[in-house]
């Protein structure tokens, strides 16, 4: 009985209780698991089937097994439909086919957001659209694919799946689009990622697909030397404005990719392939100047000291020596980063030692 607060049950009882459920859950799942792979193996590819592995993917999206037997019913479907003696018919019938089965799939992107098997499927499904489909049909799935991985974004702009599954479907609308002679995205693109950028500076997947779109835009437009020098100020300016918080990773990733500009070893596939070796030594020692001033209030930040040592060593690349100054400069900062990150000391030691031989 339950009186004055008291549970009906001791904590033990319930427990068995609630070990029954779960039981009785795994019995369940079992029997539909078994009924599924039952019906598959005797080729019974109805729409019942496609039913119960829905439920079975409900319960488990990461049930790889299932999402090819899912494969197998709805190409059954297609082809039954394409048997259609109307063309428009049975392209009104696939169509609807991949529209319910790509609705099917959301709720389970929602709650399972980084499940590869669903994305993959979902991939998969829009590829019968490419194929089975009308070119003005397929399109419009896939341009309203677009629309839907924008919404995703906006909801976890850092989700790297996402941002794979965005560029997959951007170079798919490109492709299409050729067909039809039709533009390239590289420029709208470009400027979404700018917008996810600013709205989230730690988006480390918006700064990646920046960089790829850069080359492309540049490329495309067969930017002179002085259009390209541009790009890489405004870069540069970004950057700098985007490291008033010098502790975020993600940035730092980016600056370093930047760098690589000025790499002699790198900077011919860069945006800025034709500088000459004083150009870049002359920015990278900029460069210097700019990331020292940020240590002000910042003497912390591993990151500032890392950065350091990469652009000082770079510039002893571009003029091939390093200076007794410079390697002073770097021992230093070496000694800073022993001390605020002690986890990665014998690399510190091991790099210290090896500039004083």
């Amino acid at each position: 009985m339950a009186s004055h607060g008291i549970p009906r049950y001791s904590s033990k009882e319930k427990s068995e209780e609630t070990r029954q459920q779960e039981l009785r859950k795994i019995e369940k799942y079992q029997e539909l698991d078994r009924l599924v792979r039952a019906k598959i193996a005797e080729q019974q590819y109805t729409p019942e089937t496609l039913q119960n592995i829905s439920e079975l993917l409900t319960k488990n999206p990461e049930y790889y097994t299932v999402w090819n037997y899912r494969r197998r019913v709805l190409r059954h479907e297609f082809t039954q439909a394409a048997s259609s003696d109307s063309t428009e018919a049975a392209a009104d019938q696939i169509t609807t086919l991949i529209k319910n089965d790509l609705l099917f799939l959301m709720p389970l992107l929602r709650s399972f957001p980084k499940c590869y098997w669903i994305w993959n499927y979902r991939l998969w499904l829009l590829d019968e659209a490419k194929r089975l489909l009308p070119l003005s049909i397929s399109r419009r799935i896939w341009e309203e694919e677009l629309a839907l991985v924008g919404k995703m974004l906006r909801l976890d702009s850092r989700n790297f799946h996402g941002w794979g599954y965005r560029r997959v479907v951007v170079d798919t609308l490109e492709t299409l689009a050729s067909e039809e002679q039709g533009e390239s995205m590289a420029q709208a693109e470009f400027e979404y990622a700018k917008k996810m950028i600013g709205t989230n500076l730690s988006n480390f997947s918006a700064w990646h697909y920046r960089t790829k779109l850069i080359q492309r835009l540049l490329n495309e437009k067969s930017a002179t030397d002085a259009e390209r020098r541009k790009m890489l100020n405004d870069e540069l300016e970004l950057i700098h404005r985007a490291l008033c918080d010098p502790y975020d990773q993600s940035l730092w990733f980016y600056h370093q990719n930047l760098m690589c500009t000025f790499d002699p070893a790198t900077s011919g596939q860069t945006m800025a392939p034709n500088l000459s070796p004083s150009e870049r030594l002359n920015y990278v020692r900029q460069e210097i100047e700019e990331i020292q001033d940020m240590l002000d209030g910042a003497e912390d930040c591993k990151y500032i000291y890392q950065a350091l040592i990469d652009c000082t060593l770079l510039a002893s690349k571009i003029e091939g020596t390093m200076s007794s100054g410079d390697q002073q400069k770097v021992l230093s900062w070496i000694s800073e980063l022993k001390k605020i990150d002690p986890l990665r000391r014998g690399r510190w030691l091991d790099f210290e030692r090896s500039l004083c031989r």
